[in-house]
């Protein structure tokens, strides 16, 4: 059999090329096919040497990727790749030169920026959009991006799991539907398409879930279906719109803190919400003046000024058809919402936690990002 090796290996001519099989050339052509449109992205602040300095150096803080969205000259990241940047810096394979990139827009709960390279405009290649409601668990997909600096890899896996949830890097938001995979991702990554096998986008790959902050074979990539409405709003109109109650909330676990246990289980008794505890629903701390809560006529929490007793306001328990435990399930009922929407607000109020329902029609935040 020793013999019969060699034989072999002095048979295959020296420098041969490998032959590919035929999920290995699908795999290197989807690669060179998508690559050009992926951008490597550096964030750039200014910084001064010393307190005393006067004059401001521009230092590169952060890198992320990103992908071409157009043909305009658009292009799609993470927001936090983009934070607090004072100038945003885009590179392309094949192409030598760094380019300024102006931050068009983002909706930081969601974790999105959308970038404008005008001097490309006509020049690039858009990824093709996939549907991320129809993936399955089990399809292969393929990441990539820019990990630890090292320009355009790919990395391959497969769909762990959907629907799962995360916080918004940005805000702490929960986002919904997002996509699991085990494709390798990185720090660096993050802003980065992940394809199906046919090379359509069908995710931005986010974050990872890791004890020690590096890749444990579990990742996280924004679903394209929520992604593209997002985008199309920056790019379409300059702006981002979302439903608003007109409330401040207080932190989770605040109510347990101000009633007690004896009255909590006298709250326990008179709820008719029975899927949120007596010590779950989110409590108002306050409510925004002639905000869309305060017209419905929602309470506040107060203190009384005699005898510095703090009154407790009320706490929203369902909003609409969803039951509210906590702050993210309030967030995730609102995201199913428009500004104009009536709805049902379920609150409890008083010493004994009686509930009512409020009749609410939601407002509308709108973050405008000027002309674009």
């Amino acid at each position: 059999p020793i013999g019969g090796s060699r034989a072999a290996a002095a048979a295959l001519p020296a420098g041969a090329r490998t032959a590919l099989d035929a999920e290995e050339s699908a795999t290197v052509s989807l690669f060179k096919r998508n690559t050009p449109s992926v951008a490597f992205i550096t964030n750039k602040q200014l910084r001064r040497a010393s307190p005393y300095a006067l004059d401001a150096t521009e230092i590169p803080i952060g890198a992320g990727s990103g992908f071409v969205w157009d043909d305009e000259g658009h292009v799609v990241t993470n927001f936090h790749v983009v934070r607090g940047a004072d100038e945003v810096a885009v590179k392309f394979q094949g192409d030598p030169k760094e380019r300024a990139a102006k931050v068009l827009g983002w909706d930081e709960d969601k974790d999105i920026a959308v970038l404008e390279v005008a001097e490309l405009r006509g020049k690039l290649r858009p990824l093709p959009l996939g549907r991320s409601s129809t993936i399955q668990v089990g399809q292969k997909v393929f990441a990539i991006g820019n990990p630890f600096g090292l320009d355009h890899t790919l990395t391959t896996g497969v769909v762990s799991g959907v629907g799962r949830e995360i916080a918004s890097a940005a805000t702490g938001r929960p986002i919904a539907g997002v996509i699991q995979t085990d494709a390798a991702i990185n720090p660096g990554n993050s802003g980065g398409p992940l394809l199906d096998s046919n090379g359509s986008l069908i995710g931005v790959n986010t974050a990872i879930a890791s004890p020690s902050g590096a890749f444990a074979g579990v990742g996280f990539a924004l679903p394209i279906d929520a992604v593209k409405g997002i985008v199309e709003q920056i790019v379409r109109f300059g702006e981002v719109t979302r439903p608003v109650m007109g409330l401040v909330l207080a932190p989770d676990g605040s109510l347990a803190q101000l009633l007690g246990p004896e009255v909590l289980r006298a709250w326990d008794r008179n709820a008719s919400t029975t899927d949120v505890p007596a010590s779950g629903g989110v409590l108002i701390l306050s409510v925004v003046k002639d905000g869309p809560a305060d017209a419905a006529g929602a309470r506040g929490t107060t203190r009384d000024p005699s005898s510095d007793d703090v009154r407790v306001g009320d706490v929203v328990v369902r909003l609409g058809d969803a039951p509210v435990r906590d702050s993210s399930d309030l967030y995730r009922a609102l995201d199913e919402l428009r500004g104009g929407d009536d709805v049902q607000v379920r609150v409890r109020r008083g010493a004994e936690g009686r509930e009512i329902t409020l009749d609410m029609v939601m407002g509308e935040k709108v973050t405008r990002f000027g002309p674009t």
